[in-house]
């Protein structure tokens, strides 16, 4: 199977239709992979084949057996001949064999192709065997399992006699860190907490997810984006209720309450702002892009209600990496919530759960749904939001809102806590999910000189040439702006010319450098439209 590569003409182009705590791997170009034909244009004048690489399955597989888990181990070549006769290479090769077969639910690879098995340290002779997993977030929900199987399958080595299996954690760094202001470039997830509509508890979980993933063991921080009414200050009960500043750095320095830094306006000593829009927003950029937030997994952001100007300048400060939805049962609270998913949308940030607030409360043995049902239901099934969590009427939960300390600390055994466990579950995996699509959208094989783009929540994989993608830039540099004239001709680009780099650019677009100096910013959205390098038999 080969790559044929048809050229556009220079003015037109054909259209076409268009856990997880494993390190951002990238995958391997599978040959069969179906590839999605377009026309050839009527200007076609050149034809280039590009080799596929095939991959082939190891022959090292044939003899396998069975753990008492029903994990897959590995036979070893010599698991008839004595341990001092393996040599150190063939005992890893044994051992990585093994591991291999450790497969992460979420992304559906194996933990040592994912690249976090580390410091892999073997000792042939008295059959003992030690390495590293590093994790890519202290909050990994399936850690001690991994740690079970990991000394499962390699005790099931037939030499092996002793394992030991040290787990750690390197938060990834942000897959757009270049983008981000300083204060910001140190935060692996910022996680948006929205509800658009006020009152429906929005606060009460943003707080509670928060101290739910710092349970967890993830490093978290809280900022509280309502300036008009800050809720931050009478949730959480800091020692210190005043933000200082860091004179030499002019930036600000965050106060703390059981582990997770704080920021809110109502810490900066002037209770509620009275203040225009344009002032707020001003406000909210200042307090969340120069703070000190440090290392930091998870930044919960509190979002105010509305779809507005401060929401869309939020939205555009900081590329979120997902939202949570919140909502209560009535008709009125899913319209608004309705417009906040929309808004997300526009701004490709993937909502990844809703939690409806206040569904039901117990009482005489029997389950009462005081404002309805259906609402949190219905925001799933109309926009595609793939986790639902309900939150029942709990005076506990309002008394520790008011109280200062959350409820998942004063009753980490409860019914809320266990919702929250399952809600900071969910943030975990998808967030690991998203980051993982979003650094391997776009990519560059030199092998196939050729673009590969997977765009995040799509099952469509195809390749761009080069050329084709450069010839289609739409910046003020290729085409005049005033009369949409090409300024960027076809014989301007060369059919040789490759990538230097490739940046993700948020959850939207990606930003690529070219040999002449040039930053090209290419949203998914265009790139589905480029004509595709299409499959030929060979």
């Amino acid at each position: 199977m080969n790559l044929l590569n048809s050229q556009p003409p220079p003015s037109s182009s054909s259209s076409s239709s268009p856990h997880p705590c494993c390190r951002p791997f990238r995958p391997l170009c599978c040959p069969e992979a179906p590839f999605k034909a377009t026309p050839r244009t009527a200007a076609l004048v050149r034809v280039r084949v590009l080799p596929l690489r095939r991959i082939t399955a190891s022959s090292a597989w044939a003899s396998r057996k069975f753990s008492s888990s029903g994990l897959l181990v590995p036979k070893a070549a010599s698991v008839e001949a004595d341990a001092s006769a393996i040599s150190p290479e063939l005992a890893e090769s044994d051992v990585l064999k093994a591991l291999s077969q450790i497969i992460d639910p979420d992304f559906g690879t194996d933990i040592v192709s994912c690249g976090f098995v580390k410091d892999l340290e073997i000792d042939v002779a008295n059959g003992q065997v030690s390495f590293q997993l590093e994790l890519t977030t202290p909050a990994c929900p399936i850690k001690d399992e991994f740690e079970r199987k990991a000394n499962e399958v390699v005790h099931a080595l037939p030499w092996v006699k002793d394992v030991k299996v040290t787990m750690s954690a390197q938060p990834a760094r942000p897959v757009f860190m270049e983008q981000l202001p300083p204060g910001l470039q140190t935060i692996s997830s910022i996680v948006a907490v929205s509800s658009c509509k006020g009152g429906v508890g929005k606060s009460t979980v943003a707080v509670n997810l928060a101290y739910t993933l710092a349970g967890m063991g993830a490093r978290v921080g809280i900022f509280d984006a309502d300036v008009y009414g800050p809720s931050l200050p009478t949730m959480v009960s800091p020692e210190n209720r005043l933000l200082e500043m860091n004179p030499e750095k002019r930036s600000i320095i965050p106060t703390e309450y059981l582990g997770v830094k704080l920021v809110s306006f109502g810490f900066a000593g002037q209770g509620r702002a009275i203040m225009r829009g344009p002032m707020v927003s001003g406000v909210i950029n200042q307090l969340l892009t120069t703070t000190e937030w440090g290392e930091l997994d998870y930044l919960i952001i509190d979002m105010p209600p509305g779809t507005g100007d401060i929401q869309l300048t939020l939205c555009q400060v900081v590329p979120l990496t997902a939202a949570v939805i919140v909502t209560t049962p009535q008709k009125l609270a899913f319209i608004d919530v309705a417009k906040g998913v929309r808004m997300f949308s526009k701004l490709k940030v993937p909502c990844v759960a809703v939690v409806e607030n206040m569904c039901h409360f117990d009482a005489d043995g029997k389950r009462y749904y005081p404002f309805g049902r259906g609402s949190g239901a219905q925001v799933v099934q109309q926009f595609g939001i793939p986790h639902l969590f309900d939150l029942p009427i709990r005076p506990t939960l309002s008394a520790s809102g008011d109280s200062g300390t959350p409820e998942v600390v004063t009753d980490p055994q409860g019914e809320v806590a266990r919702t929250f466990q399952e809600l900071g579950v969910c943030v975990v995996q998808q967030c690991a999910k998203i980051r993982r699509q979003v650094s391997t959208a776009v990519t560059y094989d030199k092998k196939m000189k050729a673009i590969r783009v997977k765009v995040p929540d799509s099952d469509e994989e195809f390749y761009l040439h080069p050329a084709t993608v450069r010839r289609n830039d739409r910046s003020a540099q290729s085409v005049d702006e005033w009369t949409g004239e090409q300024k960027l001709q076809y014989s301007d680009v060369p059919e040789n010319i490759e990538p230097e780099e490739i940046h993700p650019m948020g959850n939207y677009a990606v930003s690529i450098v070219w040999p002449d100096g040039f930053s090209q910013i290419a949203p998914y959205d265009q790139l589905q439209t480029m004509e595709r390098l299409v499959a030929a038999p060979s």
